[in-house]
């Protein structure tokens, strides 16, 4: 028999996936000793598929996969593709995809936003408007510009606001559950 000195990288995420996915009341905190902030915000991202409902239509039929976007730069590295790997969401595989533009990125269930694409944020939540994309931009403040979901960091920690108003204008349906650990933001 061999020892392993620790965890893997892969065991490592799968232990932070596991303290998301029970969505404990403290969020994940951000330190060097830990995973890294975008380790911790990718295992978000798999979380917020877990709790929250597309209509029928949005997801195509069985065997479509549920379709995660990177739009611009993407500041996860391997962190966004390691959560979703081998993972399921509502019974569909994860297909995770980067591109620059909405056109090439196609209809997407979940569109990150990254701080780098700040400046279009606007510009894109209003083109997906109506759309039944969960918006998760990467900071504030996309959740009052029309947004779904945008990440902060408070005390060295990833929190998140939420714009249910937003999602149900999206015709998406986001768990009480992530609601109860989220701040809760109107559009302004």
């Amino acid at each position: 028999m061999s020892r392993r000195s620790g965890p893997s990288p892969r065991a490592a995420l799968a232990l932070a996936l596991v303290a998301v996915v029970g969505l404990a009341s403290a969020p994940v905190p951000v330190s060097a000793k830990g995973p890294t902030e975008h380790q911790v915000k990718a295992a978000f991202l798999y979380n917020f598929a877990n709790f929250v409902e597309w209509p029928p239509a949005a997801l195509g039929p069985a065997g479509t996969p549920l379709k995660v976007c990177v739009i611009g730069a993407d500041p996860f590295g391997g962190a966004l593709d390691e959560a979703f790997r081998d993972q399921t969401v509502q019974g569909r595989k994860v297909l995770v995809v980067r591109g620059q533009t909405l056109e090439a990125l196609g209809r997407c269930h979940i569109l990150f936003l990254p701080q780098s694409e700040q400046g279009r944020w606007k510009d894109l939540v209003r083109e997906l408007h109506g759309s039944p994309t969960l918006t998760v931009a990467d900071g504030p403040p996309l959740a009052r510009q029309g947004g779904i979901i945008n990440f902060v960091i408070e005390a060295q920690r990833v929190r998140f606001e939420i714009n249910p108003i937003a999602a149900e204008q999206s015709g998406l349906r986001i768990s009480s559950k992530l609601l109860t650990l989220a701040k809760v933001v109107a559009s302004s």
